[in-house]
């Protein structure tokens, strides 16, 4: 039996704040936590239940937070302790729950940890980060690439060594095999739930552990993709077998796990980017064993053709339908949703209505990025504006992530409401037309938000019901959620056509008052405008 308090977080809305571009409170161009404390209202009037914060810890930012060097305090630039303590108070008074980014597979070069660790081979943390010789010509010990470009091997002359670095090199990657580096870990999450924090939002946590022999990865064949990453990156070219995750990272999860166990209510939302996706999702998060749950990138593509997304949710069904999904449209990594299903055609305001319809209809629970709720459109940022590494490094074929972390709009001013000073992205111009004070009233992207969560809330089948999918068409996504013997039907025209869809069911079709769309049913058969949903109930709508 479901415990609507321990386990609040099944089919729940998560909110992502991403703190540099939320709200500036003291005009030094940086979002902080006092910004977000002061925004709370806006998360919890959406209907959301838990607000997940991008990292804010110590970091010289090489990373924008992403490379921690200490793990138990806040970077100035985003406030004090304290300040975290009252956006935490804030947050429970609006029944809010709080989930933070651990970035816990590496830190920052920074970090003291790192720093005693390379000055030698024999100090008591020589062990807690991924050293290896060089092969005998001085070349790094294997084949593994980061994601930012180049090798994932960094020479040291201090220790005459190369380091392991999957992203950044100024992000050194911790051993996991070494039960210190696992202890230490756990301490920091624990430091964090005693702060009152109700769970965490776990950064690549399938790259915790890599294997030990270093083997290299081999190569992968051009037809296959690689989640989260452009073709362009060489990262892409390797079938990555051995730098990540390795059944040892089990482990480790199922320590965590039992330390959240111990405090109740408390919940992990794990971040997997692999080769082999929902299998890796199935064995995180099935049972009470490891995380509660977790999410993938194969909807955080620009594909959304519908022979696609109903191919990715086949997958889901066939290979993880017994673990957790946390399913997302978008997020700090990915260009914005809206931007991203372009090829749909219709005005963006159509293709946010429409992505949200579908997010808020898949199993499981769901991640909200920042702005989404206003239908925001990618900005472009200019080269000499660029701030994202990773960006510099691809460009002009990859432009990085600045696009859809730019600040956020809550008034239609000049600067956005952000803050008083020279925000550290551009606001785009187009935002501005689009901010929070400007769809207060009327028929408005941000309205529907409230409406369709606030019906989803009610709709046991869309929170906690299983997924069936209908017989595949050209343009329309169709399947059927179903809880306790009530049957939802879902249609989504992912089209810029009119569509009719046949529904082969037994029983009638009786529409659900689901706000803000006109599909309308006769007999058995669907009849969808462009970039239009339909909800309907199969055989007795729920109520009689």
């Amino acid at each position: 039996m479901l415990n609507r308090q321990n386990d609040w977080w099944r089919g729940a809305v998560i909110y992502q704040v991403y703190p540099r571009s939320f709200q500036d409170s003291n005009g030094d161009g940086v979002g902080d936590l006092p910004g977000i404390t002061a925004r709370l209202d806006h998360i919890a009037s959406l209907g959301a239940e838990a607000v997940w914060i991008s990292p804010f810890y110590k970091s010289p930012m090489a990373d924008f937070g992403y490379d921690v060097s200490d793990y138990r305090d806040v970077d100035p630039m985003f406030g004090t302790l304290a300040d975290f303590d009252a956006l935490v108070a804030r947050a429970h008074e609006l029944n809010l729950k709080v989930l933070i980014d651990l970035v816990l597979s590496h830190s920052s070069d920074q970090h003291p940890w790192f720093a005693e660790s390379r000055q030698s081979r024999d100090n008591p943390r020589a062990d807690w980060y991924v050293w290896a010789d060089p092969q005998p010509d001085g070349t790094p010990p294997n084949n593994w690439l980061s994601i930012f470009g180049g090798p994932a091997w960094q020479w040291d002359t201090r220790r005459e060594q190369y380091y392991l670095h999957n992203f950044l090199a100024s992000q050194p990657d911790l051993n996991f095999h070494n039960p210190a580096v696992q202890d230490a870990l756990l301490d920091v999450a624990r430091f964090w739930l005693e702060r009152g924090v109700d769970g965490f939002r776990l950064d690549a946590i399938n790259f915790g552990t890599h294997d030990k022999a270093l083997r290299s990865n081999p190569p992968k064949p051009a037809e296959l993709v690689c989640p989260g990453a452009p073709r362009s990156n060489p990262y892409t070219h390797q079938l990555h077998v051995y730098d990540k995750t390795q059944p040892e990272n089990l482990l480790f999860l199922a320590r965590l796990r039992a330390l959240l166990d111990a405090y109740p209510g408390k919940v992990t939302v794990g971040e997997i980017g692999d080769d082999r996706e929902f299998p890796t999702l199935a064995a995180y998060t099935r049972g009470k064993e490891h995380l509660h749950m977790a999410y993938v990138f194969p909807l955080l593509t620009e594909n959304c053709d519908p022979g696609y997304v109903r191919a990715v949710l086949a997958d889901y069904l066939a290979e993880a339908s017994d673990g957790y999904a946390c399913w997302s449209l978008g997020n700090h990594d990915v260009p914005r949703v809206v931007s991203r299903w372009s090829s749909l055609g219709g005005s963006p305001s159509a293709r946010a209505r429409l992505a949200l319809s579908f997010l808020m209809s898949l199993p499981g629970a769901v991640c909200l990025y920042q702005g989404e709720e206003l239908g925001l459109p990618e900005s472009e940022v200019p080269f000499e504006l660029l701030q994202d590494p990773y960006g510099k490094t691809m460009w002009p074929d990859y432009k990085g992530r600045d696009g859809c972390r730019t600040p956020m709009a809550w008034t239609s001013a000049p600067d956005g409401g952000f803050g008083a000073g020279a925000p550290w992205l551009p606001i785009d111009p187009a935002h501005l037309e689009l901010a929070v004070d400007r769809q207060q009233q009327g028929d408005t992207v941000l309205a529907f938000y409230r409406d369709f969560i606030a019906w989803r809330q009610q709709q046991d089948a869309l929170r906690l019901g299983t997924l069936r999918l209908l017989a595949p068409h050209e343009q329309v996504l169709a399947f059927v959620r179903e809880h306790e013997g009530r049957a939802l039907l879902c249609a989504f025209n992912l089209s810029d056509r009119p569509a009719n869809y046949t529904v082969a069911e037994a029983g009638r079709l009786e529409v659900a008052a689901a706000p803000g769309f006109a599909g309308r049913v006769v007999d058995n058969r669907i009849e969808l405008p462009p970039l239009q949903a339909c909800f309907a109930w199969i055989g007795r709508p729920q109520g009689e």
